[in-house]
């Protein structure tokens, strides 16, 4: 089951005080990224925080569930905690403060020439 694009924009819109927010697909689901981190994932209309240090803290004694089979359990955050803007921006804040940014893709290299039949570039 894939989660909702009105589910999507609305976690937007709740984390939009957390700094720099977007959403990516991956996976059939959703990614979301502060400040170019990936802090949290949309999984089945479930929310999912990366753990750090900082959410752990945060958040107290979170609950633990994996986003999809075979993940590692990130931070599960409940519906009933979606309407609390400044609370859920001031988490995404502080795990994205405690990530690494991402690592720069290598540059592609040229793609090979084509050779015809008798060895020869076109």
């Amino acid at each position: 089951m894939s989660s909702s694009q009105r589910n999507v924009d609305f976690f937007l819109e709740q984390i939009a005080d957390a700094g720099t927010v977007s959403a990516r697909k991956m996976f059939g689901e959703f990614g979301f990224y502060c400040d170019g981190r990936l802090v949290a994932l949309l999984c089945d209309d479930r929310l999912f925080v990366k753990p750090t240090q900082a959410g752990h803290d945060f958040l107290g004694k979170p609950e633990l569930a994996a986003p999809y089979p075979q993940a590692k359990p990130w931070y599960l955050v409940g519906e009933d905690r979606w309407d609390e803007r400044e609370w859920l921006a001031r988490l995404i804040r502080l795990t994205a403060a405690q990530l690494p940014l991402p690592l720069p893709k290598p540059e592609k290299k040229n793609a090979p020439v084509r050779k015809s039949a008798r060895g020869k570039p076109r």
